[in-house]
């Protein structure tokens, strides 16, 4: 009998030290370290806001949308942040889906030059070379569409696959590139060190746009779809909290981009209202960036949108 009460008092004490249910492990991936858009990842985490949803989260970054793509398919990452342009991807066998809009048009981007270059204009970009992550990139498309909104058919912008910042910075010293398109805050960093210059945001450039998504595994999306939900939910509620906490926000996200808290400061103003609070495929954007897979030659049919992307995890418009 006193064996019995001992088994019962054991248990009793592990089931007082085990968690009710153990958080779920999921592999996000940013497309890039540097761009403050992708900071809501590190702030959620901080936070606590996707362990509220019961999830522990194993955040990375990859050199690239390519890079992200691979990480996908090689089943290095679960849910990958980034550009909407890479839903070109979906349709060439990537074994993954959009499951929802993350940011609309590109207020996050700017053409940067180097802070002594004659270029002062955009129309000086006319015949340079401007550097962008890789092919299929939202920066890849962004030079495409300076040159069609300036009506350079020939003789235009020239775009260089380059990769992230280190290889950019080092490639602009060298007369490599004459320009690079990036993230705004970025660029706003380098101003302050008199190293590179904004010449221009992408918005003028362009309307109608789905600058980054949520990707994830067909596999996720099929046996987990609780756990994408779960993650959704921590994102929307990582928006509102910074919404809410401007300070704090700051703090944080300046450390993760490693930029002076002004710069950070500075991003928050221009960029925390373009981040959707749902995650809606707009219609007219969604065929704004399909146009953008034919300009960029990505892919020579326009495909079909449950291809690129699944309405599942929102409303749908």
């Amino acid at each position: 009998m006193r064996g019995m009460f001992r088994t019962l008092l054991c248990c009793l004490a592990v089931l007082a030290v085990t968690p009710a249910g153990a958080a779920e492990k999921l592999r996000v991936v940013k497309a890039v370290a540097f761009a403050w858009t992708f900071t809501p990842l590190d702030v959620g985490i901080e936070m606590g806001l996707f362990a509220k949803h019961g999830l522990e989260v194993e955040a990375s970054a990859a050199a690239g949308d390519a890079k992200l793509q691979q990480a996908l398919t090689a089943d290095s990452a679960d849910i990958g942040i980034g550009s909407g342009p890479g839903m070109a991807f979906m349709a060439k066998g990537v074994p993954a889906k959009a499951v929802a809009v993350m940011y609309g048009v590109p207020k996050n981007m700017a053409v940067m030059v180097a802070y002594d270059s004659p270029i002062k204009t955009v129309d000086d970009l006319k015949g340079k070379k401007l550097g962008c992550t890789t092919v299929g990139s939202l920066t890849h498309w962004i030079g495409g569409r300076i040159n069609q909104v300036k009506g350079w058919n020939t003789g235009g912008i020239t775009m260089v696959p380059i990769g992230g910042m280190p290889p950019a910075r080092a490639a602009m010293k060298t007369n490599q590139i004459d320009g690079y398109i990036g993230a705004l805050e970025s660029g706003y960093a380098l101003e302050e060190q008199k190293e590179w210059r904004v010449i221009t945001s992408a918005t003028p450039f362009v309307e109608q746009f789905i600058t980054h998504v949520f990707f994830a595994r067909e596999e996720l999306i099929q046996k987990r779809p609780e756990v994408v939900r779960a993650f959704l939910r921590g994102w929307m509620d990582t928006i509102a909290f910074m919404k809410a906490n401007k300070d704090k926000t700051v703090e944080i996200t300046s450390k993760v981009i490693n930029v002076p808290p002004s710069v950070a400061a500075r991003a928050y103003d221009e960029q925390i209202g373009t981040f959707s609070t749902d995650g809606t495929f707009d219609p007219k954007a969604v065929a704004a960036l399909k146009a953008s897979f034919i300009d960029m030659a990505l892919l020579k049919e326009t495909p079909a949108d449950d291809v690129m992307f699944t309405t599942q995890f929102v409303p749908v418009k």
